[in-house]
């Protein structure tokens, strides 16, 4: 359970951290509510998923792979490019991720 409350955690923060930018300062309503409402329950299945996974653990995976998304997003949706070294230091952020999961006792599979 506690790695379906972190994806779930992580999708409330990559959809609320993209809605930032369309709240221009909090001044429309729609995409404000978006980021509150996201930001609640990305931390509330965060703190759900504390209960199974070490916060060190948990906030790795879940900051690392929201980096990654939103990154992407606004990639894709801003039209923000990448230079190389940002694409090397996500490169690193997936590796460190995936070494986490794949490797670490710390991580309760």
């Amino acid at each position: 359970m506690g790695y379906l409350y972190l994806i779930i955690a992580i999708v409330a923060e990559v959809i609320a951290t993209s809605a930032l930018k369309a709240t221009e300062s909090f001044t429309r309503p729609g995409p404000s509510v978006l980021v509150i409402v996201g930001y609640a329950v990305a931390f509330f299945c965060l703190s759900l998923t504390l209960k199974t996974m070490p916060v060190g653990i948990a906030y790795a995976i879940w900051s690392g792979v929201g980096i990654v998304l939103v990154t992407a997003i606004a990639w894709l949706w801003y039209g923000q490019r990448l230079d190389l070294p940002a694409l090397i230091g996500l490169g690193l952020i997936i590796a460190g991720v995936m070494v986490i999961n794949l490797l670490s006792k710390s991580v309760a599979h």
